[in-house]
C-alpha cells in the first residue's frame, strides 16, 4: 500500500534531482470549470517514470542494496527503461534494460545513448521481464519494476503532492492508465483533497476491467496507445489505490486520442504521446464531464513520440 507519508518522503528524497513541470490554464470552454494542463512531459526522459526512478534507486541506496558494480535492471524498451537508465547515469551506478527483440530500433539507441547495457530477446516483453528477474537474482541488481513497486510508485505521486501545491483548489485529476503506477500515486497524493479519474483506452482497459472483476486480471492489449499504456494488467498497488480512493475509470477510443493528441497540438503547441493524450480525450469526448465550477486538472505525463505523425 502507498500512502501520501510515502509520496512526502519521495519528494524529500528525489529533491534537487527532479524538474518542477508547469502547470498551464486551458483555455476557456473547454469545461464548465477551469481546466489545468500539467506539463508533466516536461520531466527528465520526456515522462513522469523518472520520478519513480530516482525514488527506487535512492531508496535501495538506503537500504545498503544498490551496488556500484551491477547497479540496477529494467526491462522495458519504452520509457521505464528510459528513465532508469538515466537515474542510474545521475546517481554513477550502471544499469542493465531488457528489451524484447522487436524493441524500436530508435528505443534501442537511445539507451545505449544515454550509457545502459541493452539485452535484446524473446518475441514478447514478458520474456524481457523474466530474464531481467533471473539477471536481478544472480548478479544483485536492484530490479526496477515499469509500474508496480511502492518506491516506484510512490515517486510517481510527486507528481501529485506538485500538483496540489500549484493548483490547491483543484477538485479532480484526470490521469491516463496503462498498468497504472501513476494514477495509484497521484490517488495516494491528493486523497482527501481531490478525486482522480483514471483514463484508459478501450483497447487497454486494464483498471477498467480490474475493477469490474474485483482484482487485476489479464486483458488483451492492441491500439495506437500500446506503446506506453500497453501493460496487459493493472497492478496490484495501482488496484488497491484504486479501489481504497475510489478511482472511477473512463474508456475513450484511438480515434478520441488522435483527435485530443491533434487538439493539443493545434491550441497549445503541446507535442504528446499518444498514451499522455488520453487523459485529455476523456474531456474533448465528454467521457467525462465536469460538474458547473469544477476545478480539473489533466496530466500530459509523456512526450516521447514522432512530431511527424501530428
Amino acid at each position: 500500500m502507498v500512502t501520501r507519508a510515502d509520496i512526502d518522503q519521495a519528494e524529500r528524497r528525489t529533491a534537487g534531482l527532479l524538474r518542477r513541470t508547469p502547470v498551464v490554464a486551458a483555455d476557456r470552454g473547454l469545461a464548465d470549470g477551469q481546466v489545468w494542463l500539467k506539463c508533466e512531459f516536461m520531466q527528465h526522459t520526456g515522462t513522469f517514470k523518472a520520478r519513480g526512478a530516482f525514488n527506487r534507486i535512492l531508496a535501495s541506496r538506503e537500504r545498503g542494496e544498490l551496488r556500484a558494480d551491477v547497479g540496477i535492471v529494467v526491462a522495458s524498451g519504452g520509457n521505464a527503461g528510459l528513465a532508469n537508465a538515466y537515474a542510474a547515469k545521475q546517481l554513477g551506478v550502471p544499469a542493465t534494460v531488457f528489451v524484447p527483440e522487436a524493441a524500436p530500433a530508435v528505443k534501442v539507441a537511445k539507451l545505449k545513448a544515454i550509457g545502459a547495457t541493452v539485452v535484446q530477446g524473446g518475441a514478447e516483453y514478458a520474456a524481457a521481464y523474466q530474464a531481467a528477474v533471473v539477471h536481478a537474482e544472480e548478479t544483485g541488481a536492484v530490479y526496477c519494476h515499469a509500474y508496480d513497486q511502492p518506491e516506484i510508485v510512490a515517486g510517481a505521486g510527486t507528481v501529485g503532492s506538485e500538483l496540489l501545491d500549484q493548483v490547491p483548489d483543484v477538485d479532480t485529476v484526470l490521469v491516463a492508465v496503462g498498468g497504472g503506477g501513476l494514477m495509484a500515486g497521484v490517488a495516494a497524493a491528493v486523497e482527501g483533497s481531490a478525486k482522480v479519474v483514471a483514463v484508459e483506452p478501450g483497447a487497454a482497459p486494464t483498471l477498467h476491467a480490474a475493477l469490474a472483476a474485483g482484482k487485476p486480471v489479464d486483458v488483451p492489449v492492441s491500439g495506437i496507445a500500446a506503446d506506453s499504456l500497453g501493460a496487459r494488467r493493472a497492478g496490484g498497488i495501482a488496484f488497491s489505490v484504486a479501489v481504497r480512493c475510489g478511482v472511477e475509470s473512463v474508456l475513450v477510443t484511438d480515434s478520441d486520442i488522435v483527435a485530443a493528441r491533434s487538439a493539443l497540438w493545434n491550441d497549445y503547441r503541446i507535442v504528446v504521446e499518444h498514451g499522455a493524450a488520453a487523459a485529455y480525450a476523456a474531456l474533448t469526448t465528454g467521457a467525462y464531464v465536469p460538474a458547473r465550477d469544477e476545478r480539473v486538472a489533466v496530466i500530459l505525463c509523456g512526450a516521447n513520440t514522432d512530431p511527424a505523425t501530428l
